[in-house]
């Protein structure tokens, strides 16, 4: 895995070039087949949880700069981890970014920023409540990708996910009902801006009604009646009665099936000396075609 990463590394300098995805797509091919086996299984059914973590990956803390500190940080550059992200986007379908978001890198840093310890963002370092990946958007992300090159110091920040395929079960027939009704309005990052002059109406709940699709970002949706408002009290609590927490490690990849599972961070104390945690995202789009009236030149950046 790390032979065939150095070598896509060497292929290139910008990773976010067409032709550096497309070598990528070519190398996923090349990476161990116990592992393009796991990622095929889990893009066709990720299961209960809707969650992996897959230890061991080539990291080498050691070769590592350090952290960085500034907000809206990427990664432009080719590197190994980035290399094992982009690849294994191919393998889950596409990489894909949103032009406001980080500038559309396809590698995105998630890192504590000074002085945005607050904030409800990758950027901040107080608890992040959960959320699916861009909860607002027609083509959110299907699946996201956290790859840790860098634990916080005291190893104590831990990535809570939690499935609406678990909690379905512990909800009320009245608040399956609710949950699926247009109800509800999901606010965008400033970064969006306001599509169509505002949040959107939308049901938290659709497709299968036993094995349904769930939009919810807890931080930015609103219920738009008493009886939304109650469903997404109920929603959040059966959420958290089934919710798992992992502390990743150097090394660690963990990717969460946006559909049907969402994610948070507990708390942790950054210290901005170089070492704090440090986990790199990308995102993957199952059908890439589907947004294509969004995607300027067939690339990978959506650019509303």
């Amino acid at each position: 895995m790390a032979d065939v990463s150095r070598q896509l590394v060497s292929a290139a300098d910008r990773i976010d070039d067409v032709e550096w995805v497309a070598a990528a797509r070519s190398a996923w091919a090349e990476l161990p087949a116990l592992y393009r086996r796991e990622i095929g299984a889990f893009r066709r059914d990720s299961g209960p949880a809707g969650a992996v973590v897959l230890r061991g990956l080539p990291v080498d803390e050691q070769e590592l700069p350090a952290t960085p500190t500034v907000s809206g940080s990427i990664q432009r550059t080719a590197t190994v981890p980035a290399a094992l992200l982009v690849m294994t986007a191919c393998g889950l379908g596409d990489p894909a970014a949103f032009l406001a978001e980080k500038s559309g890198a396809l590698v995105q840093d998630v890192v504590p920023v000074p002085g945005q310890e607050y904030f409800q963002g990758n950027a901040g370092s107080v608890d992040l409540m959960m959320h699916n990946e861009n909860a607002f958007h027609e083509h959110r992300p299907d699946f996201v990708m956290l790859l840790c090159l860098r634990a916080d110091h005291e190893g104590v920040a831990g990535l809570s996910t939690a499935s609406i395929r678990e909690a379905l079960p512990n909800l009320p027939d009245r608040t399956r009902e609710c949950l699926r009704q247009p109800e509800f309005s999901t606010q965008p990052p400033p970064s969006f801006g306001s599509p169509d002059g505002g949040a959107v109406r939308h049901p938290v709940l659709t497709g299968a009604p036993d094995d349904p699709d769930i939009q919810v970002d807890f931080a930015a949706t609103s219920g738009l009646t008493p009886a939304a408002r109650e469903a997404l009290t109920d929603l959040s609590d059966a959420l958290a009665a089934v919710a798992r927490t992992v502390r990743l490690r150097a090394g660690d990849l963990a990717i969460v099936d946006n559909r049907v599972c969402l994610h948070g961070r507990s708390a942790f104390r950054p210290r901005y000396d170089g070492r704090d945690r440090w986990v790199q995202r990308t995102f993957a789009l199952a059908d890439l075609r589907r947004s294509r009236s969004h995607r300027a030149d067939d690339g990978h950046v959506l650019v509303r």
